[in-house]
């Protein structure tokens, strides 16, 4: 199913947290926040989210990693199952474990649009190369450097991957990946948000000068916006986690939120709180606090 719908509730400017509201759901980044720096999930974090889930809180893993990375947690997923994968650019159901998950929802980023941003990006920051993020396919421009898990499908320049018939043409475009060799991170964002303008929706979460290209309107926090409608949740009653500047979003529009200690500082302005690191069990620790305060 492909939803490009707009969803203009998403991102809000913090409130106070009700202490008074009781949570339904908790909304947790992976990469930097639930994960370890080892990339694996703690024992202790493990316990946490099977008591919110036994509590009745849904658990959502909201990250911009794709779908066929999400093996990692694939054996903690508890009840509906669903991710929020690619920085809201598809909703999965991983109950099917690594390799034989389902796409319920795709947000994909338009061809035309696609083409704009690389074209515009090209033009503010020569010398970025770029790889594009499909549903199932994965392919990269020949310099574009070894950044991720997996051997692409093809190398090709950006622009025959995306032409009209081109190699992207057969399934959803979920994302583009913008890398500059020499570039500030944040400079590079701050560039590419100008450049681009509402083209597409721009964002990190790598510490690298890596940016993450959606449709326009598409972030985690309007994902999660949809799937919270759908279940008749509020954003009263999400608490999110997020360490990174895709995560400022989904951070802003939950009722309670809540920066890593290891977060960016953008993160940390945008949450209502804050805990302890990834490493050191951090949304574990937030968990079992508000399972201890329920009623």
């Amino acid at each position: 199913m492909r939803d490009n719908d707009r969803v203009t509730s998403a991102t809000r400017k913090p409130e106070p947290p009700a202490a008074a509201t009781r949570p339904r759901l908790i909304a947790t980044d992976l990469d930097g926040t639930l994960l370890r720096d080892d990339k694996s999930v703690s024992p202790r974090t493990v316990a946490a989210l099977a008591a919110a889930e036994k509590a009745g809180i849904e658990v959502f893993f909201v990250t911009g990693r794709p779908a066929r990375w999400m093996d990692v947690v694939s054996a903690h997923v508890h009840g509906h199952g669903l991710a929020i994968c690619g920085n809201g650019a598809a909703v999965v159901d991983l109950h099917g474990g690594p390799g034989r998950h389902r796409f319920v929802k795709v947000r994909e980023l338009p061809q035309e649009n696609a083409l704009d941003a690389v074209r515009l990006l090209r033009e503010a920051a020569p010398g970025t190369v770029y790889a594009v993020e499909q549903t199932y396919g994965f392919h990269q421009e020949p310099a574009y450097p070894k950044l991720h898990m997996e051997d692409p499908d093809d190398l090709l320049p950006a622009e025959e991957i995306l032409a009209p018939g081109g190699r992207a043409a057969a399934e959803p475009v979920l994302k583009i990946l913008a890398f500059h060799p020499e570039l500030d991170p944040d400079g590079f964002l701050t560039l590419a948000r100008l450049a681009i303008g509402d083209r597409a929706n721009v964002t990190r979460s790598s510490p690298s000068a890596l940016l993450e290209i959606s449709g326009p309107d598409v972030s985690k926090a309007s994902t999660l916006a949809l799937c919270c409608a759908e279940r008749g949740i509020s954003h009263e009653e999400v608490v999110a986690f997020g360490d990174m500047p895709n995560d400022v979003e989904m951070l802003t529009w939950a009722g309670r939120s809540y920066a890593m200690g290891n977060a960016h500082p953008d993160v940390v302005a945008a949450a209502s709180g804050r805990t302890v690191a990834n490493n050191d069990d951090g949304v574990a620790v937030v968990i079992e606090r508000m399972l201890a305060d329920l009623p």
